[in-house]
């Protein structure tokens, strides 16, 4: 247990509360089952999304269209460790857990105050994503918490104390893997992806048990010689096929059926190691979750010669669809479609571009299957819409059942491709067949988008003023708000219908995270990471 420690403040819970707030403390910390089931949340935000769903969607209503403008900072608390926070913070019983880094943090939701702070030194040789030392955040399961690190270690702590109950190192990092997600917990079991999808790594899902951390399943992205989707793979380059799982999933209790999307083939940019689909990179998984089984898979990309993951994430959405009652999963891809499938089979239903600038299909054939143009990375360079931060990325959608509107942000831009022959193998070095280039006078800028998904058409489209560099992402609520971190250091509140903006607040900081919601004795928070810091807002 070298290296960690924890730092426990002195201090009885109900002693954190304001002079002023003579409401009931924090409660005790005790995620069953029913909690995480509930959709849609409440008072709690009990997982990376909200709920199972996705869809980023609170039953919460006490700040609505006519008082949103009254809204106000509360608290804010400053990590320093890190200068970029890419965590949503979950709340349980008035307390809230975020991440920083390596680091761990439960708070007084109410004051901001710190209850325990978890500390773990970050680690040294990382490559890529994960020598940024980003993490997304934690999962809750009774009273444990659980978070990945920067070197794929799953830590299991006391959510009472911050204490360490056990750590299981989950995948070599030497061969150039790393973790930037936050867990998702489902049954009794923690499952858990990594980064490293561009440097030589083979992807998968594994899943752990949540009270002893011993191996349940593990699922390989890239299959192996002689199984299913292996054509691509020859020799020994399914060991370096990338399909990384960088982004939690989603999760349908009632089909047993968990939703993962899958990052990239490597190497980037370049194929001729890799012949054929690629598979299961840029897809969208079904797995069973007591087994790991595969049940399904869709490609959004076969063959990827442009970097567009497919970790966005997957709603699970039961709406109408041509008239009919449907189970669907919806999915706005970096590749600059927005997909609807059947999610009880994988039936491709519908994709629709979102974006203007996009040249490297002509359309989607009605398998769900790209047609593709003669755009691709070259040694001399070539022009490819969406570029390489794709024409949307992790930062959340969301999705109101009351507007019938899928939201997210989108980015317009293009970029200049180039291709090299494909580099050999090391370990600590990344695996690129060289990059892209930003197109001199080139613009670029991201807009909110809301989708009606039937019919298939943009509602509402929200131009947003900046450089397109931030990763906001979006939250709707039952009162018809929709909140985002926009590309101007400011969280925005918009209607959700129409998408007039109601109430912004200036951070001063780039945003590169989610926002949530939650409630303490009938009173609603709004909470979101921008730059090192974590803001709440309330009503007066």
């Amino acid at each position: 247990m070298s290296g960690w420690h924890v730092v426990l403040l002195p201090i009885i819970v109900s002693c954190l509360l304001n002079a002023a707030d003579t409401s009931s403390p924090p409660g005790k910390t005790d995620v069953h089952a029913p909690d995480l089931l509930t959709r849609p949340v409440g008072e709690n935000w009990t997982s990376y999304n909200g709920d199972y769903s996705g869809t980023r969607y609170s039953s919460l209503s006490e700040i609505n269209v006519a008082n949103v403008g009254q809204l106000s900072a509360q608290w804010v608390f400053h990590a320093q460790n890190t200068n970029r926070l890419e965590t949503t913070p979950l709340v349980v019983n008035g307390i809230m857990f975020l991440t920083a880094a390596n680091d761990a943090f439960a708070l007084d939701a109410r004051t901001g105050r710190i209850v325990w702070h978890h500390t773990r030194p970050i680690s040294n040789g990382l490559i890529d994503d994960a020598s940024g030392h980003i993490n997304r955040g934690v999962a809750i399961w009774h009273d444990r918490v659980y978070m990945e690190t920067d070197n794929a270690h799953l830590l299991c702590l006391d959510a009472r104390s911050g204490n360490q109950i056990w750590d299981i190192p989950y995948a070599d990092w030497n061969k150039n893997y790393g973790a930037t997600s936050a867990p998702l917990v489902v049954k009794d079991k923690i499952l858990v992806g990594t980064s490293g999808g561009d440097d030589g790594v083979r992807g998968f899902i594994a899943a752990y048990d949540a009270q002893t951390g011993k191996l349940a399943w593990r699922f390989w992205t890239i299959p192996g010689p002689g199984e299913p989707g292996s054509n691509s793979w020859p020799g020994k380059m399914y060991l370096r096929g990338g399909g990384t799982t960088w982004m939690p999933g989603t999760y349908d209790p009632e089909l047993n059926l968990i939703y993962w999307g899958t990052s990239n083939p490597s190497p980037d940019f370049n194929d001729d190691v890799r012949p054929g689909d690629d598979l299961y990179t840029d897809c969208l998984l079904a797995l069973d979750p007591d087994t790991g089984k595969l049940k399904w898979h869709f490609q959004f990309t076969p063959h990827d010669l442009f970097d567009y993951d497919a970790v966005e994430t997957p709603m699970l959405i039961d709406a109408s669809y041509k008239g009919e009652l449907r189970k669907l999963v919806v999915e706005a891809n970096r590749n600059g479609y927005l997909y609807v499938l059947d999610r009880t089979n994988g039936k491709f239903l519908s994709a629709t571009p979102f974006v203007e600038k996009l040249n490297w299909a002509k359309g989607i054939d009605s398998e769900g299957r790209p047609i593709r143009t003669d755009v691709r990375p070259t040694p001399s360079g070539m022009r490819v819409c969406p570029g390489y931060a794709g024409a949307t990325n992790w930062y959340a959608p969301s999705y109101n059942a009351s507007t019938h509107m899928v939201y997210f942000l989108a980015l317009e831009l293009c970029e200049t491709y180039f291709s090299a022959p494909t580099p050999d193998f090391q370990e600590g070095k990344e695996y690129y067949s060289t990059g892209v280039k930003r197109i001199p006078g080139e613009p670029s800028y991201k807009s909110l988008l809301a989708y009606s998904l039937e019919p298939a058409t943009l509602a509402w489209k929200y131009p947003q003023t900046g450089t397109g560099h931030s990763s906001g992402g979006t939250m709707t609520t039952a009162s018809g708000l929709l909140f985002f971190a926009d590309d101007a250091g400011s969280f925005e509140a918009v209607d959700g219908q129409t998408g007039k903006p109601l109430w912004h607040f200036t951070t001063g900081q780039s945003s590169s995270a989610s926002p949530m919601t939650y409630a303490i004795n009938g009173k609603q928070y709004v909470a979101v990471a921008a730059g090192s810091d974590i803001f709440s807002f309330t009503l007066p």
